[in-house]
This record gives C-alpha cells, sequence and structure tokens, in this order.
C-alpha cells in the first residue's frame, strides 16, 4: 500500500538538513533491513479479527435484529451495545492485551536465549534530552529504539540523523501525540499513522517498521490500520513511570528489579520534569544501563532482537 504524501512539504531548512541526515550507507545491516520475521513496512499483512471484534458485531447484530423484532426490549438492546462499547474501551488502556490485536510486548525466545533487552524511548526527539542519551547509550556500547514524534521529528532532522548514525532506529509514535488519539476514527488515525511514516522515512531513509500508540493506548481502529501499513505494533514488559514520578531512584529501581532478559523498557527522551535541567530518566539511564552490564545482558535495537 503506498504511502500518502505528506500534505505540507518540509521547509528548505529541513530538507537540507534531512538530506545531511541520509547516512544509512554506513549504517550495520542489522539497522537497516526489516526483521526477516517481519514483512517490510508498506506491505499490507492479513488483519486476524480477535475474539473481541466477533463479539462486538455479534452483539451489535442481535441489538439490531432485537430491537426490529421486539421495538419494547429497546432498553435492553441499546444496555448490550452500550456494555460492548464500555468494554472495548476498557481494553483500550492494556497496552498489553492482545484482545484488540497483537502486540510485541517482549523479545523472542532467541533474543531471551542470547540474553538480549530493548531499551526504548518515547515522545522525542528532544532538543536537550536527547544528545544526551546518545551520549550515555554510545559510552556503554549500548543500542536502543527510539519511537519519535512525527512533528518533533520534522523540527529536528539532524538529531533524527545522529540517532541513526549512532547504530539505533526511529519508529513510528505517530504524527502529533495527541490526548485525542483514542478517539480517532479509522481515517484519522490512518491518516496520523501515514504521516509520520512519511516523515521519519523522509528524514532517516529507513522506514519504520514498528508502531507505538500514544499513551500506549489502542482502540478497534489500530490494528485493521496497522495491517494495511504492514506495520507492528509495540507495548512494554518493563515501565518506568518516569513522566509521573520525580526520583531518578525509584525510575530506576523500578525498571532494574524486572529487568530481565527479553524485557521491553519503556522510557522517555522528552523533557518532562526540570530538576537541574535533566530528565528522570537520563539521570536514572547510569542505573539501568550498570544493571544491563552486571547482569551480563545487551542492549539491543527492536530490530536487531527480531532479526535474530
Amino acid at each position: 500500500m503506498p504511502i500518502e504524501p505528506i500534505e505540507s512539504a518540509l521547509s528548505p531548512d529541513a530538507q537540507a538538513a534531512g538530506a545531511e541526515a541520509r547516512v544509512h550507507a554506513a549504517l550495520p545491516a542489522a539497522a537497516l533491513s526489516s526483521p526477516p520475521l517481519l514483512p517490510h513496512p508498506g506491505s499490507p499483512r492479513a488483519w486476524r479479527p480477535s475474539p473481541l471484534y466477533w463479539l462486538a458485531g455479534g452483539v451489535h447484530v442481535a441489538g439490531a435484529l432485537t430491537w426490529l423484532a421486539r421495538p419494547s426490549l429497546w432498553p435492553w438492546a441499546l444496555g448490550a451495545m452500550a456494555a460492548d462499547h464500555v468494554l472495548n474501551f476498557a481494553f483500550s488502556f492494556m497496552p498489553g492485551s492482545t484482545m484488540l490485536g497483537p502486540c510485541i510486548r517482549s523479545l523472542p525466545a532467541a533474543a531471551r536465549a542470547r540474553g538480549e533487552v530493548a531499551l526504548t524511548f518515547d515522545d522525542g526527539p528532544d532538543p536537550e534530552v536527547t544528545p544526551r542519551i546518545l551520549d550515555l547509550l554510545g559510552a556503554r556500547g549500548a543500542r536502543a529504539t527510539f519511537f519519535c514524534v512525527g512533528e518533533r521529528a520534522r523540527k529536528q532532522p539532524r538529531l533524527l540523523g545522529d540517532i541513526v548514525a549512532a547504530g539505533h532506529t526511529v519508529e513510528n509514535h505517530s504524527l502529533t501525540h495527541s490526548p485525542a488519539h483514542g478517539f480517532y476514527g479509522p481515517r484519522r488515525l490512518r491518516h496520523d499513522i501515514v504521516q509520520a511514516q512519511h516523515l521519519i522515512t523522509e528524514l532517516t531513509q529507513v522506514a519504520p517498521v514498528f508502531y507505538r500508540p500514544p499513551y500506549g493506548v489502542r482502540t478497534p481502529m489500530t490494528e485493521p490500520v496497522l495491517s494495511a501499513l504492514g506495520l507492528h505494533c509495540v507495548t512494554w514488559s518493563v515501565r518506568s513511570f518516569d513522566t509521573v514520578d520525580r526520583s531518578e531512584e525509584r525510575v530506576a529501581r523500578r525498571v532494574t528489579t524486572r529487568l530481565t532478559a527479553g524485557a521491553i523498557v519503556l522510557l522517555h527522551d522528552r523533557e518532562v520534569h526540570r530538576q537541574r535541567e535533566r530528565t528522570v530518566a537520563l539521570r536514572a539511564l547510569p542505573r539501568i544501563l550498570d544493571a544491563i552490564a552486571t547482569r551480563g545482558l545487551r542492549a539491543v535495537t527492536l530490530r536487531a532482537a527480531l532479526a535474530g
């Protein structure tokens, strides 16, 4: 399925910076190629409705037929439909659930056997925070996956180039990271994901393979859209809560106590709480990297982990 052109063209400065960021020739093969286990981005994959979709369809069909056959029972029919919507809404706030479609919540068995973990950073790129995180990762030889917001990537094209040049990967985290994301209809949701996909591909010359929904909120429309675009939903197995907890000690401890081979760790590389000009994730990261080294683990990108 072709990617739609972005509606507003990049500015000349952003185009120039994006050209400089096209450094894929210097990247390791694992960072350039889509994992063999996954279709190439842009290649539609089959959408297989989960039991929750069939339940929803059955409830609505039965409710409509009941309404037509026995109009006096309309309160029961309407109540059943409303209850189904509540059920779907509840699962939207369960990132690890597969009731709304498949998602990658941890690394596969082969990656666990190799002692691999995936550090993932959401909501960037941030001109102050992301470069410091890149420095810390580079000093330890660690690789990470950055789920970038399209509009922020547009403002930091050189920084996206730095991420990719350092051997990390950039994936899709929506165009705007809107709080209303969970209420988007299929048309608007597809537009939001496609525009971010186009921007990131243009700026890095590497098409995203993975998508992480803003706030981890999926809806019944998310998986049909992702399958049509050939993208794969990624959530996490270890959540740091670094956007709500101002203590780097607690954030680091929360991660390290759950850190095992195969973990996908959720962190953020965007300024949230200003404390001495550094974010909580940035302050906690050295301790997390220490734990990875001490336990004989290795931080790799999601693509590398799923390629083996």
